[in-house]
């Protein structure tokens, strides 16, 4: 077997057969089970919430007697009905002054009453502030409450509108549109009424509210809390079939149950298993990048932009066409683990303090093990916990050092740097595109690899050209 260079893998040397590559299907259920793990952090839900949600609304399906092609939508529906949740994020830090994945991961628990909403106000309006400053930016939020609606249509409309970029039937994309709509027509944004409520969207909202219940305060307290919400945010019918459900002690046993994952991912409904081919793959990932950029307006289109820098520099150094599309497909999600970082961090205008970079370093981890759930990802999810480390050992997270840094990961750092560093920030301008290279030349051999800065450049070069 002969040994040659490969720039791509681990050290820079690889076996002829080996390559960056992907296999030419991926399980569809594998994909969003392992990205919705995403949603989770940007939703600041425990992990597992929507593989949880996915479990509990499938069996309320099933007891309702739904068919296979109702359980189909219903099932995707359930796993990606926080799809939009990334979108209102910038607003929401807006107008409350807080971390928008801590308010979120409390207003689920919220029951839609005075008191409630008042205590999930006071608890995190201004949270970071001192008391004078708590005192203003409460009464702002107040005076604020009736942008409500409008963080609501943003989050749905916004994931409806990915669900269908992703080839998802108009049925899950209408459930992730109406799921916080109540059955009592008190819910947002367009306050519909019983069955003018898709019904997938009735069943993930009574999934969400036990699965979240429980999380809290166990099992009792989530079916009180059902009971409590029936026939007002809840359509009677589903809470009913739900209270049927839960009231078996073999249900609470596999939803704690530590394959719950694996099990929801077999119970796919269906004929037959979905598999993703290579086009497909492409709309998922890119639907997911929308939805990593969507969390503030200082990414937005970073993750494509990244992306085109990353393809080119590639193919300046001769990777195939195959080679390409998969590390295109890593460049797209390189961000993901951003999605658990707060809006208010992201769009900070002033340095960070030390608990807002360690949580904005955690990005990087994040985006690994997300990834990492895939098998087929594994280049990706190495590429993702990577792209923050440097030559000279003093990146992050794992401080990793010279050929410990596959080349991959260094052509889409190399991208990654100089699309920030040309893009706005909360606290510059965009740099010039000569002096950001120059930038990026003063480090090289410690932060980044000289190869991907001189393609890089030729790349610029070109470009420059073809505009002139």
């Amino acid at each position: 077997m002969r040994i040659i260079y490969d720039p791509l893998t681990f050290g820079g040397y690889y076996s002829q057969q080996r390559r960056l590559r992907m296999p030419a299907k991926i399980r569809l259920a594998e994909l969003i089970g392992a990205l919705s793990h995403a949603l989770d952090l940007t939703g600041g839900q425990d992990p597992g919430h929507c593989i949880r949600t996915a479990h509990i609304g499938s069996a309320v399906g099933r007891k309702l007697g739904l068919s296979e092609e109702e359980l189909h939508d219903l099932y995707y529906t359930l796993m990606l009905k926080d799809l939009g949740c990334s979108a209102n994020a910038m607003r929401m830090c807006e107008l409350f002054d807080t971390d928008d994945t801590r308010f979120k991961r409390d207003y689920k628990r919220v029951d839609g009453s005075l008191p409630s909403l008042l205590i999930q106000v006071f608890r995190h309006a201004g949270s970071r502030r001192s008391l004078v400053g708590r005192f203003a930016a409460i009464v702002a939020a107040l005076r604020r409450g009736r942008h409500a609606t409008e963080l609501v249509a943003i989050r749905c409309q916004r994931g409806a509108e990915i669900a269908r970029q992703m080839r998802f039937s108009a049925a899950v994309a209408e459930g992730i549109r109406d799921l916080d709509e109540h059955y009592d027509g008190s819910g947002r944004p367009a306050g519909l009424k019983a069955e003018a409520i898709n019904l997938s969207a009735r069943i993930a909202l009574a999934a969400q509210v036990l699965d979240v219940f429980n999380t809290r305060s166990g099992p009792e307290a989530a079916r009180a809390e059902i009971r409590k919400r029936r026939g007002q945010w809840l359509d009677p019918m589903v809470a009913d079939a739900l209270l049927e459900v839960t009231a078996d002690a073999d249900f609470w046993v596999g939803l704690a149950a530590p394959d719950l994952e694996a099990n929801v991912l077999a119970a796919e409904p269906g004929q037959k298993i979905i598999l993703a081919d290579e086009d497909y793959l492409d709309d998922i990932v890119e639907g997911f990048a929308r939805v990593i950029d969507a969390k503030s307006p200082y990414t937005a289109g970073h993750s494509e932009r990244v992306a085109e820098f990353t393809v080119e520099i590639g193919r300046e150094l001769g990777l195939t066409e195959g080679e390409l599309r998969t590390l295109r497909r890593a460049a797209l999600l390189h961000d993901i683990g951003k999605l658990g970082v707060s809006g208010r961090i992201l769009n900070k205008p002033g340095k960070l303090d030390p608990q807002e970079w360690q949580e904005m370093r955690d990005h990087a981890a994040h985006s690994e093990r997300i990834l990492s759930r895939i098998p087929a990802f594994a280049e990706l999810a190495t590429i993702g916990g990577a792209h923050h480390e440097r030559l000279d050992g003093k990146g992050y997270p794992r401080g990793l050092k010279g050929d410990e840094i596959t080349f991959a990961t260094r052509i889409v750092a190399t991208a990654d740097v100089f699309d920030a560093l040309t893009a706005s920030r909360p606290y510059r301008d965009p740099i010039p595109t000569d002096k950001a290279l120059a930038m990026i030349r003063a480090s090289q051999g410690e932060h980044h690899d000289p190869v991907c800065i001189d393609a890089l450049e030729r790349v610029l070069g070109t470009q420059a050209r073809q505009a002139a």
